[in-house]
């Protein structure tokens, strides 16, 4: 396993098409998928009440960010654990995007997978926008359609503004908000803590896949290459 998540190259180049790209379409309907960072809203939630003398002692280290403990003594701590992994992923994923050279926004391991573009264009609307306005009940952008054949430019503007609205959207949640019902996939209901529960785990998921991608074209990912220096 690698700092950033994902399991070796050697090891992911053994998974079948079917078995990578289903991951993908799999996603939103596995309730119970693990969610890397999504575990920080339940940890910040269980922390003890502090003295003023702890309040800046590091608990939560996230590549390399303490999560300090007065956020456990804010009056919306899992608000704010979801905004600090908002900051942190959005950062993460633009960097992957950046570093990825436009004539390798095509490549994709196996034809039955995604490309590279194509997670960068699900992240922007089916990911971002939607997930963040469940989450929030925020009215998602109108945007034009993008897709992963869309120049790398036209896709890293795009995916730049829906961490944009993410943020924004984010910026007033309360966590007395989070047992509100909300639309979400399939027509069904949840709650608004579910989907900021599988927003993170999207962050994480997709973040993992352009990880191995860049990895698989010989570039280290933004996590590892900041930890190796």
């Amino acid at each position: 396993m690698t700092g950033d998540g994902s399991p070796p190259p050697s090891r992911r180049s053994r998974l079948s098409g079917a078995e990578f790209g289903g991951r993908h379409h799999a996603f939103h309907r596995r309730l119970g998928m693990r969610a890397t960072l999504g575990t920080i809203l339940l940890a910040v939630c269980a922390l003890p009440a502090t003295s003023a003398a702890q309040a800046n002692e590091p608990i939560i280290v996230v590549d390399g960010v303490p999560v300090e403990r007065v956020v456990a003594q804010a009056k919306n701590p899992v608000a704010d654990a979801f905004r600090f992994v908002e900051q942190r992923q959005a950062k993460n994923i633009t960097d992957a995007a950046e570093a990825m050279p436009a004539d390798k926004y095509g490549y994709k391991p196996t034809p039955a997978q995604m490309s590279f573009g194509d997670v960068v264009a699900h992240l922007i609307a089916d990911g971002n926008d939607y997930l963040c306005s469940a989450a929030t009940g925020q009215k998602s952008p109108d945007r034009p359609k993008f897709t992963g054949a869309d120049p790398k430019d036209k896709l890293m503007a795009g995916l730049k503004d829906s961490f944009q609205f993410c943020a924004t959207a984010l910026a007033g949640l309360q966590d007395a908000q989070l047992a509100d019902s909300t639309p979400f996939f399939g027509g069904r209901k949840s709650t608004r803590g579910l989907a900021a529960l599988i927003t993170v785990a999207d962050w994480a998921d997709h973040y993992s896949q352009m990880a191995n991608y860049l990895r698989l074209n010989g570039l280290l990912p933004p996590t590892a290459k900041r930890a190796a220096q």
